[in-house]
């Protein structure tokens, strides 16, 4: 076999700690026979010194200069970009800075991709499932689609011994083969911040582009989301704010993806997105879409 070259991408905005916690394990982690690996991070207006640590400490990192406006889904297209006018990469490996690698999360992933030519005879997109710290909780990872008509329910998908059709992807542990990029390019500019990782899988379900779980944990990574809405004490215009912020609500963002993805299910996504601004309380109370 001829060697696979892995753009690995990442970016990152004033969490030193996290990208460096990142960048060791991914160092430390097991790499193919076969394969090697140039790793690209976006620094998007870190003031915590952030390129000086890596550049110290990981010296063969390609780091690139953002705008400090580029948010997530903004700082990894350039990244991508980036890595794509250095060298045809057989592979893009996107990866969050907060996530703990395992050391055999490579292997997981090219075991998929084995699967996926075997099995589909084409490559495809790759998520790696990772749990919380402290517990065997699944965080991040594949999803499955129960039902996508009137109300939209989704289930992660809990890591087997093999890899697992999913529907969605969350891009923290993310493989794209070159073979998918050709079809259907990077992450929709649509999206500043979040979803570009969902509608990413989409589009390549829709394309019948093989989207799969790779097996077992592939990392630790906390979900630091939080609550998706904000309570009663914070004022309105607050809440309005943070509905339409790229790192809230993400209003347009959101209402794009569904009409592109689930058009029966805009006149219940918009419902909700409001109820949760105006009346937070009854949010609290009966958690709607839980």
């Amino acid at each position: 076999m001829e060697p696979q070259h892995i753009a690995v991408l990442l970016t990152c905005h004033n969490r030193k700690a996290k990208t460096l916690g990142c960048l060791t394990s991914l160092y430390a982690a097991e790499l193919p026979v076969g394969y090697d690996m140039e790793v690209y991070l976006v620094d998007d207006g870190c003031t915590d010194g952030t390129a000086d640590a890596v550049s110290a400490q990981f010296p063969s990192v390609k780091i690139i200069t953002g705008s400090g406006q580029l948010y997530w889904a903004g700082g990894m297209r350039l990244a991508w970009k980036t890595a794509m006018k250095v060298k045809n990469y057989d592979a893009y490996l996107l990866i969050n800075d907060d996530v703990i690698l395992n050391a055999g999360f490579l292997q997981h992933l090219t075991h998929t991709d084995k699967f996926s030519m075997d099995n589909y005879g084409m490559k495809g997109i790759y998520t790696g499932a990772t749990k919380e710290k402290n517990s065997e909780k699944m965080t991040y990872g594949g999803t499955i689609i129960k039902s996508n008509h009137f109300i939209l329910k989704t289930e992660f998908l809990k890591p087997s011994d093999s890899p697992q059709v999913c529907d969605l992807t969350n891009a923290n542990i993310l493989w794209v083969s070159k073979e998918v990029l050709g079809k259907i390019g990077m992450f929709d500019p649509r999206f500043t911040h979040g979803i570009a990782d969902y509608d990413y899988s989409l589009r390549a379900r829709k394309m019948k582009i093989p989207v799969l779980q790779a097996p077992h944990i592939c990392g630790v990574c906390d979900d630091d989301h939080g609550h998706n809405w904000k309570p009663r004490e914070v004022s309105l215009k607050e809440r309005i704010a943070y509905l339409k912020s790229p790192t809230g609500l993400a209003y347009q963002e959101y209402l794009y993806y569904i009409r592109k993805h689930f058009p029966l299910y805009l006149p219940y996504s918009f419902t909700l997105l409001w109820l949760k601004v105006l009346f937070p309380s009854l949010w609290k109370k009966y958690k709607i879409d839980k």
